[in-house]
Protein backbone atom coordinates (compact mmCIF):
# COMPACT_ATOMS: atom_id res chain seq x y z
CA UNK A 1 0.00 0.00 0.00
CA UNK A 2 2.90 2.38 0.79
CA UNK A 3 6.48 1.88 -0.35
CA UNK A 4 9.05 4.54 0.53
CA UNK A 5 12.56 4.08 -0.85
CA UNK A 6 15.58 6.14 0.17
CA UNK A 7 13.63 9.28 1.06
CA UNK A 8 15.80 12.36 1.54
CA UNK A 9 14.64 15.89 2.25
CA UNK A 10 16.93 18.87 2.61
CA UNK A 11 16.02 22.34 3.80
CA UNK A 12 18.95 24.47 2.73
CA UNK A 13 22.03 22.98 4.39
CA UNK A 14 19.96 20.95 6.89
CA UNK A 15 19.04 17.35 6.09
CA UNK A 16 15.72 16.67 7.82
CA UNK A 17 15.18 13.17 6.39
CA UNK A 18 18.14 11.00 5.48
CA UNK A 19 17.53 7.82 3.50
CA UNK A 20 14.25 6.62 5.03
CA UNK A 21 12.79 3.41 3.57
CA UNK A 22 9.79 1.32 4.63
CA UNK A 23 6.80 -0.61 3.30
CA UNK A 24 3.32 -0.79 4.85
CA UNK A 25 0.65 -3.39 4.15
CA UNK A 26 -3.13 -3.24 4.51
CA UNK A 27 -4.47 -3.63 8.04
CA UNK A 28 -1.40 -2.05 9.63
CA UNK A 29 -1.53 0.77 12.16
CA UNK A 30 1.98 2.17 11.90
CA UNK A 31 3.26 4.47 14.61
CA UNK A 32 5.92 6.76 13.18
CA UNK A 33 7.62 8.12 16.25
CA UNK A 34 10.68 10.04 17.29
CA UNK A 35 11.86 13.07 19.23
CA UNK A 36 10.85 16.57 18.18
CA UNK A 37 12.77 17.46 15.04
CA UNK A 38 13.48 13.85 14.08
CA UNK A 39 11.83 14.11 10.65
CA UNK A 40 8.41 12.58 11.34
CA UNK A 41 6.25 15.34 9.92
CA UNK A 42 8.55 15.87 6.94
CA UNK A 43 8.30 12.17 6.04
CA UNK A 44 4.50 12.15 6.39
CA UNK A 45 4.30 15.19 4.12
CA UNK A 46 6.39 13.47 1.46
CA UNK A 47 4.20 10.36 1.60
CA UNK A 48 1.12 12.59 1.25
CA UNK A 49 2.55 14.32 -1.80
CA UNK A 50 2.46 17.63 0.07
CA UNK A 51 6.25 17.98 -0.02
CA UNK A 52 8.54 16.71 -2.82
CA UNK A 53 11.54 14.65 -1.72
CA UNK A 54 15.06 15.86 -2.47
CA UNK A 55 15.84 12.25 -3.37
CA UNK A 56 14.09 8.88 -3.19
CA UNK A 57 10.59 7.79 -4.11
CA UNK A 58 7.19 7.10 -2.57
CA UNK A 59 4.72 4.72 -4.20
CA UNK A 60 1.10 4.58 -3.04
CA UNK A 61 -0.75 1.52 -4.35
CA UNK A 62 1.88 1.31 -7.08
CA UNK A 63 1.59 4.97 -8.11
CA UNK A 64 4.69 7.15 -7.90
CA UNK A 65 3.52 10.12 -5.82
CA UNK A 66 5.95 12.53 -7.48
CA UNK A 67 4.92 11.50 -11.00
CA UNK A 68 1.15 11.55 -10.45
CA UNK A 69 0.29 13.14 -7.09
CA UNK A 70 -3.41 13.60 -7.87
CA UNK A 71 -3.92 9.92 -8.67
CA UNK A 72 -2.02 8.89 -5.52
CA UNK A 73 -3.89 11.34 -3.33
CA UNK A 74 -7.24 9.81 -4.31
CA UNK A 75 -6.26 6.90 -2.06
CA UNK A 76 -4.96 9.09 0.80
CA UNK A 77 -6.74 10.81 3.66
CA UNK A 78 -4.29 13.29 5.17
CA UNK A 79 -4.71 15.00 8.53
CA UNK A 80 -1.92 17.53 9.13
CA UNK A 81 -0.89 18.41 12.67
CA UNK A 82 -2.63 21.75 12.20
CA UNK A 83 -5.55 21.36 9.81
CA UNK A 84 -6.87 24.61 8.36
CA UNK A 85 -10.44 25.05 9.52
CA UNK A 86 -12.81 27.74 8.31
CA UNK A 87 -13.97 29.12 11.65
CA UNK A 88 -17.19 30.69 10.38
CA UNK A 89 -18.41 27.49 8.70
CA UNK A 90 -20.57 24.91 10.41
CA UNK A 91 -19.13 21.41 10.76
CA UNK A 92 -21.46 20.01 8.11
CA UNK A 93 -20.88 23.01 5.85
CA UNK A 94 -17.12 22.57 6.09
CA UNK A 95 -17.41 18.89 5.18
CA UNK A 96 -19.79 19.62 2.30
CA UNK A 97 -17.32 22.16 0.94
CA UNK A 98 -14.43 19.67 1.06
CA UNK A 99 -16.58 16.92 -0.44
CA UNK A 100 -17.26 19.23 -3.38
CA UNK A 101 -13.53 19.95 -3.68
CA UNK A 102 -13.12 16.16 -3.92
CA UNK A 103 -15.57 16.14 -6.81
CA UNK A 104 -18.74 14.92 -5.10
CA UNK A 105 -22.11 16.62 -5.47
CA UNK A 106 -25.80 16.16 -4.80
CA UNK A 107 -26.98 13.07 -2.94
CA UNK A 108 -23.57 11.41 -3.02
CA UNK A 109 -21.95 14.45 -1.41
CA UNK A 110 -24.59 14.58 1.31
CA UNK A 111 -24.35 10.84 1.96
CA UNK A 112 -20.57 11.04 2.34
CA UNK A 113 -20.85 14.00 4.71
CA UNK A 114 -23.44 12.19 6.82
CA UNK A 115 -21.29 9.09 6.95
CA UNK A 116 -18.21 11.05 8.07
CA UNK A 117 -20.25 12.83 10.73
CA UNK A 118 -21.51 9.49 12.01
CA UNK A 119 -18.09 7.81 11.97
CA UNK A 120 -16.52 10.64 13.94
CA UNK A 121 -19.42 11.12 16.38
CA UNK A 122 -20.04 14.67 15.18
CA UNK A 123 -23.83 14.54 14.89
CA UNK A 124 -24.39 16.61 18.07
CA UNK A 125 -22.35 19.51 16.64
CA UNK A 126 -23.07 19.20 12.91
CA UNK A 127 -24.78 22.63 12.81
CA UNK A 128 -22.34 24.44 15.13
CA UNK A 129 -19.80 26.84 13.72
CA UNK A 130 -16.25 25.59 14.03
CA UNK A 131 -15.15 28.54 16.17
CA UNK A 132 -17.47 27.30 18.95
CA UNK A 133 -16.04 23.76 19.07
CA UNK A 134 -13.86 22.28 21.77
CA UNK A 135 -10.38 21.00 20.88
CA UNK A 136 -11.69 17.43 20.81
CA UNK A 137 -14.49 18.20 18.35
CA UNK A 138 -12.08 20.19 16.18
CA UNK A 139 -9.77 17.18 15.97
CA UNK A 140 -12.69 14.94 15.07
CA UNK A 141 -13.77 17.42 12.38
CA UNK A 142 -10.24 17.26 10.97
CA UNK A 143 -10.41 13.48 11.00
CA UNK A 144 -13.85 13.48 9.38
CA UNK A 145 -12.56 15.38 6.35
CA UNK A 146 -9.94 12.66 5.73
CA UNK A 147 -12.71 10.06 5.39
CA UNK A 148 -14.98 11.78 2.88
CA UNK A 149 -13.56 9.90 -0.13
CA UNK A 150 -13.23 6.59 1.79
CA UNK A 151 -9.44 6.37 1.33
CA UNK A 152 -7.38 3.19 1.68
CA UNK A 153 -4.60 5.08 3.46
CA UNK A 154 -4.88 7.46 6.40
CA UNK A 155 -1.92 9.70 7.24
CA UNK A 156 -2.44 11.31 10.65
CA UNK A 157 0.05 13.78 12.09
CA UNK A 158 -0.21 13.99 15.90
CA UNK A 159 -3.96 13.17 15.85
CA UNK A 160 -4.48 13.43 19.64
CA UNK A 161 -2.17 16.36 20.36
CA UNK A 162 -3.64 18.65 23.03
CA UNK A 163 -6.61 16.43 23.88
CA UNK A 164 -7.64 15.42 27.39
CA UNK A 165 -7.56 11.69 28.30
CA UNK A 166 -11.24 11.13 27.48
CA UNK A 167 -10.95 12.85 24.11
CA UNK A 168 -7.79 10.89 23.31
CA UNK A 169 -9.56 7.63 23.98
CA UNK A 170 -12.42 8.56 21.65
CA UNK A 171 -10.00 9.34 18.81
CA UNK A 172 -7.97 6.17 19.46
CA UNK A 173 -11.11 4.04 19.35
CA UNK A 174 -12.09 5.68 16.08
CA UNK A 175 -8.68 4.96 14.55
CA UNK A 176 -8.76 1.31 15.64
CA UNK A 177 -12.26 0.89 14.20
CA UNK A 178 -11.15 2.26 10.83
CA UNK A 179 -7.87 0.35 10.62
CA UNK A 180 -8.98 -3.15 9.63
CA UNK A 181 -9.44 -2.38 5.94
CA UNK A 182 -6.86 0.38 5.62
CA UNK A 183 -3.34 1.44 6.28
CA UNK A 184 -3.15 3.96 9.11
CA UNK A 185 0.15 5.78 9.52
CA UNK A 186 0.34 8.22 12.39
CA UNK A 187 3.24 10.32 13.56
CA UNK A 188 3.58 10.91 17.27
CA UNK A 189 6.04 11.43 20.09
CA UNK A 190 3.55 10.03 22.64
CA UNK A 191 4.60 6.47 23.45
CA UNK A 192 1.31 5.53 25.11
CA UNK A 193 -0.32 6.25 21.77
CA UNK A 194 1.85 3.66 20.09
CA UNK A 195 1.15 1.03 22.75
CA UNK A 196 -2.59 1.76 22.67
CA UNK A 197 -3.32 1.49 18.95
CA UNK A 198 -0.30 0.57 16.82
CA UNK A 199 0.53 -2.85 15.42
CA UNK A 200 3.94 -1.68 14.24
CA UNK A 201 6.32 1.11 15.20
CA UNK A 202 9.07 2.85 13.29
CA UNK A 203 11.40 5.01 15.37
CA UNK A 204 13.14 7.79 13.50
CA UNK A 205 16.02 9.78 14.96
CA UNK A 206 18.19 12.36 13.24
CA UNK A 207 16.27 11.77 10.02
CA UNK A 208 17.09 8.04 9.93
CA UNK A 209 15.08 4.91 10.76
CA UNK A 210 16.69 3.42 13.87
CA UNK A 211 14.07 0.75 14.74
CA UNK A 212 11.19 -1.00 13.00
CA UNK A 213 9.20 -3.63 14.91
CA UNK A 214 5.98 -4.30 16.79
CA UNK A 215 5.60 -2.38 20.08
CA UNK A 216 5.64 -5.68 21.98
CA UNK A 217 8.91 -6.75 20.35
CA UNK A 218 10.48 -3.35 20.95
CA UNK A 219 9.69 -3.65 24.65
CA UNK A 220 11.78 -6.84 24.86
CA UNK A 221 14.84 -4.59 24.35
CA UNK A 222 14.11 -2.85 27.65
CA UNK A 223 16.26 -3.56 30.71
CA UNK A 224 12.93 -3.98 32.49
CA UNK A 225 11.84 -6.85 30.24
CA UNK A 226 11.11 -9.98 32.33
CA UNK A 227 12.28 -8.21 35.49
CA UNK A 228 10.44 -9.55 38.54
CA UNK A 229 9.14 -7.49 41.46
CA UNK A 230 8.81 -9.68 44.55
CA UNK A 231 7.06 -8.99 47.83
CA UNK A 232 7.98 -11.71 50.30
CA UNK A 233 9.01 -12.47 53.87
CA UNK A 234 12.06 -14.58 54.60
CA UNK A 235 15.77 -14.61 55.39
CA UNK A 236 18.43 -13.28 53.02
CA UNK A 237 16.09 -13.12 50.05
CA UNK A 238 18.24 -10.68 48.06
CA UNK A 239 21.41 -12.69 48.65
CA UNK A 240 19.72 -15.91 47.59
CA UNK A 241 18.40 -14.31 44.40
CA UNK A 242 21.82 -12.96 43.49
CA UNK A 243 23.08 -16.55 43.23
CA UNK A 244 20.56 -17.51 40.55
CA UNK A 245 22.32 -17.80 37.17
CA UNK A 246 19.90 -15.76 35.03
CA UNK A 247 19.57 -12.79 37.38
CA UNK A 248 21.86 -9.89 36.60
CA UNK A 249 21.03 -7.32 39.24
CA UNK A 250 19.00 -7.00 42.44
CA UNK A 251 17.38 -3.80 43.70
CA UNK A 252 15.68 -3.40 47.08
CA UNK A 253 13.02 -0.68 47.12
CA UNK A 254 12.13 1.55 50.05
CA UNK A 255 8.90 -0.37 50.69
CA UNK A 256 10.83 -3.62 51.02
CA UNK A 257 9.98 -4.98 47.59
CA UNK A 258 12.80 -6.62 45.67
CA UNK A 259 13.30 -6.15 41.94
CA UNK A 260 15.33 -8.80 40.13
CA UNK A 261 16.57 -7.95 36.64
CA UNK A 262 16.97 -10.69 34.05
CA UNK A 263 20.19 -11.31 32.12
CA UNK A 264 19.49 -10.96 28.43
CA UNK A 265 15.74 -10.75 29.03
CA UNK A 266 15.51 -14.42 30.06
CA UNK A 267 12.49 -15.66 32.00
CA UNK A 268 13.43 -15.69 35.67
CA UNK A 269 10.04 -15.94 37.40
CA UNK A 270 10.06 -19.79 37.56
CA UNK A 271 13.52 -19.77 39.14
CA UNK A 272 12.43 -17.20 41.71
CA UNK A 273 9.31 -19.18 42.61
CA UNK A 274 11.39 -22.32 43.03
CA UNK A 275 13.83 -20.44 45.27
CA UNK A 276 10.87 -19.15 47.32
CA UNK A 277 9.51 -22.67 47.71
CA UNK A 278 12.82 -24.24 48.71
CA UNK A 279 13.70 -21.42 51.14
CA UNK A 280 10.19 -21.26 52.62
CA UNK A 281 9.67 -17.58 51.83
CA UNK A 282 6.19 -16.26 52.34
CA UNK A 283 5.36 -14.65 48.97
CA UNK A 284 2.50 -12.14 48.98
CA UNK A 285 3.00 -10.71 45.49
CA UNK A 286 5.09 -11.34 42.39
CA UNK A 287 4.93 -9.39 39.14
CA UNK A 288 6.73 -9.88 35.83
CA UNK A 289 7.53 -6.70 33.89
CA UNK A 290 6.73 -6.80 30.16
CA UNK A 291 9.29 -4.08 29.42
CA UNK A 292 9.00 -0.33 28.98
CA UNK A 293 8.76 1.28 25.58
CA UNK A 294 9.95 4.62 26.95
CA UNK A 295 13.22 2.99 28.12
CA UNK A 296 13.81 1.58 24.64
CA UNK A 297 12.90 4.89 22.99
CA UNK A 298 15.39 6.81 25.16
CA UNK A 299 18.09 4.24 24.54
CA UNK A 300 17.64 4.22 20.77
CA UNK A 301 17.38 8.00 20.40
CA UNK A 302 20.04 8.88 22.97
CA UNK A 303 22.25 10.54 20.38
CA UNK A 304 19.45 12.76 19.05
CA UNK A 305 20.21 16.46 19.36
CA UNK A 306 17.24 17.64 21.42
CA UNK A 307 17.87 21.25 20.41
CA UNK A 308 16.69 20.49 16.88
CA UNK A 309 13.17 21.44 15.92
CA UNK A 310 11.06 20.08 13.10
CA UNK A 311 10.95 22.34 10.08
CA UNK A 312 7.37 23.56 9.66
Amino acid sequence: MIKATGLVRDFGTRRAVDGVSFEVEKGTVLGFLGPNGAGKTTTIRMVAGFLPPTAGTVHVKGINVADDPVAAQKSIGYMPETTPLYEDMTVSGFLRFLAEVRGFSGKERDARVDRSLERCFLEPVRNQTIDTLSKGYRQRTCLAQTLLHDPDILLLDEPTEGLDPNQKQVVRDMIKAMAAERVVMLSTHVLEEVEAICTRAIIISGGKVVADDSPASLKTRSDQYNAVTLTAEGRDIAKALEKLPNIGNIQTLEDGKIVAFAKGGKSIAPDILEAARSNHWKVSDIKVNEGRLDDVFRQITATEDTTKREVA
